[in-house]
């Protein structure tokens, strides 16, 4: 199964492909779309919109995973993530992929084992199950391998929150 992993955002929206067989994860792709905070909201949005859609085009993936929106101190910080997450799922939902949710408790079980893990823990981790030379970088890229690596590891359990958006 060939799957894009999202860790949403507005500067910086991690993006990675991963092929599972459920026995072992390959990386294929991952890096981040950034964006610039000097730019109008819709620019940023659609320069979201359009990479997410030629990364689809161009590695074909299966499904999409992306992280789910959980908690946040900051109102504005969660309302720019969650309208990244939106864009996000809406190129997902104009390419024909599924999309299914992990909050961040979610993957950092399904990657270290244990929901609190530090953010190190599992960029380590992450490094090891796709068998890199090193922590991928930047550490957003990082996170859309993790959901990725979740969701190959729990797709076929009742864990898989499966998205109602195709």
């Amino acid at each position: 199964m060939r799957i894009l992993g999202i860790d949403p955002g507005l500067a910086a929206t991690g993006y990675a492909i991963i092929d599972s067989d459920r026995t072992k994860n390959r990386a294929l792709a991952y890096g981040c779309i950034k964006t610039v905070a000097s730019e109008e909201m819709p620019l940023r949005f659609a320069k979201i919109y359009g990479k997410l859609t030629e990364i689809i085009k161009r590695e074909k993936p299966e499904v999409m995973a992306i992280e789910k929106l959980f908690f946040f101190k900051n109102a504005i910080s969660a309302m720019q993530v969650g309208e990244a997450r939106g864009i996000s799922i809406l190129a997902a939902c104009h390419n024909n992929l599924e999309v299914f949710e992990y909050t961040p408790l979610q993957v950092k079980q399904a990657v270290v084992g244990y929901g609190r893990a530090e953010k190190v823990q599992v960029q380590k981790m992450v490094q090891i199950l796709l068998g890199l030379k090193e922590i991928p970088r930047p550490d957003d890229a990082a996170d859309a391998l993790a959901v990725a690596i979740c969701h190959a590891q729990t797709s076929s359990s009742p864990a898989a929150v499966r998205g109602i958006y195709v």
